[in-house]
C-alpha cells in the first residue's frame, strides 16, 4: 500500500512502525515486550487478587485500588500484543477497524484511570480531613456510584476522542509508532480537525481542573498531616497518600513528554522511547508503588503467595 494516498482513497490499513528491519532485533522487540507485559498484567492481577481475597482489603481504598489495577491491564493489553505479533510474523499491518479499538480501548482504560486517580484524592481527603465523616461518605452504595460514574466518564471520553480522530480521512497510512497513537494519526488527516480540536480543548480544561483539585486536596491533606501530633499517626496517613500522589504525578508527567514533544515525519527511537514511558511502564510500576510501603497490601500478598488450597474460608466479595 503507498504511504500517500488521494482525499478520495480509503484505508483499509494502516502500517505501525517496524522496530527493525533485522529478523533477530524484532525477536529481541518480542520478548522485551512480552517481559513488559507479563510483569504488568502479573503485578495488577496479584494486587487485584490481594484486594478479593484479603477481607481486611475490603475497604474503599482497595476497592479504589483494584479498579485501578483493572484499568491498567486494560490499557496495555489493547496495545502491546498487536505490537508482539506483529514483530513475531514480521508485519506491520493493522486493520482501520483495529486501529479504532485500539485508540478507543486505550482511550477507555486510561480515561477511566486518570478520573479514578481524582476520586482516591478525594477518598484520601475525606479519611484524614474528615475522618469521622468517612464510614458515611465514602459507605458502599457511594463507592460503586462513583466507579461507575468513572468508567462512564473513561467511555464518553474515548467515544469523543475516537469520534473527533476519525472524523476526517487520511492521507497517508504510514503510523510512526508501535500503535495506533492520537497525535501520530492527526499528523495523517488530509484536512482540518474541528472535531478533534475542540474535543482537544475540552480534554485539557477537564484535565487541568482536575489537576488543579488534586493540588488543592493535597494542600489541605498535608496541612491537616502536620497537624497530627503522634509521630506514628503522621507516618501511617503518609503511607496512604504519598503512593497516590506518586502514581498520579507520573501519570500526568509521562504523557506530557510525549503529547507536547513536536511531531516528526519520519520514526524516532526517542519518540518510541516516551511512548514506552507513559504507554507500558506507569501501569507496569503502579502495583509496585502502592505495596511498597503499604504493610496491608504486603501481608495479603504474602498471604495470596503463600495459599494452597487452605481458601475455603475466602470470600470474592468486596465488603465495605
Amino acid at each position: 500500500m503507498n504511504e500517500h494516498l488521494d482525499n478520495k482513497s480509503y484505508i483499509s490499513v494502516f502500517l505501525l512502525l517496524e522496530f527493525s528491519a533485522i529478523r533477530e532485533l524484532q525477536i529481541l522487540h518480542f520478548f522485551l515486550f512480552l517481559g513488559l507485559y507479563l510483569i504488568t498484567v502479573s503485578g495488577n492481577l496479584l494486587i487485584i487478587a490481594a484486594v478479593v481475597f484479603d477481607r481486611h482489603l475490603h475497604t474503599p481504598m482497595y476497592f479504589f485500588l483494584m479498579n485501578l489495577a483493572i484499568q491498567d491491564i486494560g490499557s496495555v493489553s489493547v496495545i502491546v500484543p498487536k505490537s508482539m505479533v506483529n514483530s513475531l510474523m514480521n508485519t506491520r499491518h493493522i486493520s482501520y477497524a483495529g486501529c479504532v479499538v485500539q485508540v478507543f480501548g486505550y482511550l477507555f482504560f486510561a480515561g477511566s484511570d486518570f478520573f479514578l486517580l481524582i476520586v482516591m484524592a478525594y477518598d484520601r481527603y475525606v479519611a484524614i480531613c474528615n475522618p469521622l465523616q468517612y464510614e458515611m461518605v465514602m459507605n458502599r452504595t457511594a463507592c460503586t456510584k462513583r466507579v461507575a460514574a468513572v468508567w462512564i466518564a473513561g467511555f464518553l471520553y474515548a467515544v469523543l476522542h475516537t469520534g473527533g480522530t476519525f472524523a476526517t480521512p487520511f492521507c497517508s497510512n504510514v503510523i510512526n509508532q508501535f500503535f495506533c497513537e492520537i497525535p501520530q494519526l492527526l499528523t495523517l488527516a488530509c484536512s482540518n480537525l474541528y472535531l478533534e480540536t475542540g474535543v482537544v480543548v475540552m480534554s485539557v480544561i477537564v484535565a487541568f481542573s482536575c489537576f488543579v483539585y488534586v493540588v488543592v486536596t493535597y494542600v489541605h491533606i498535608f496541612t491537616a498531616v502536620l497537624r497530627i501530633f503522634s509521630v506514628q499517626g503522621r507516618k501511617k496517613a503518609f503511607s496512604t497518600c504519598l503512593p497516590h500522589l506518586i502514581v498520579f504525578s507520573v501519570f500526568c508527567v509521562t504523557p506530557s513528554f510525549a503529547y507536547l514533544r513536536p511531531l516528526s515525519n519520519t520514526p524516532s527511537h526517542l519518540d518510541f522511547v516516551l511512548t514506552v514511558l507513559y504507554t507500558i511502564v506507569p501501569p507496569m510500576f503502579n502495583p509496585i508503588i502502592y505495596s511498597m510501603r503499604n504493610k496491608d497490601i504486603k501481608k495479603a500478598l504474602s498471604k495470596l503467595l503463600g495459599l494452597r488450597h487452605s481458601s475455603g474460608s475466602l470470600t470474592t466479595s468486596i465488603d465495605m
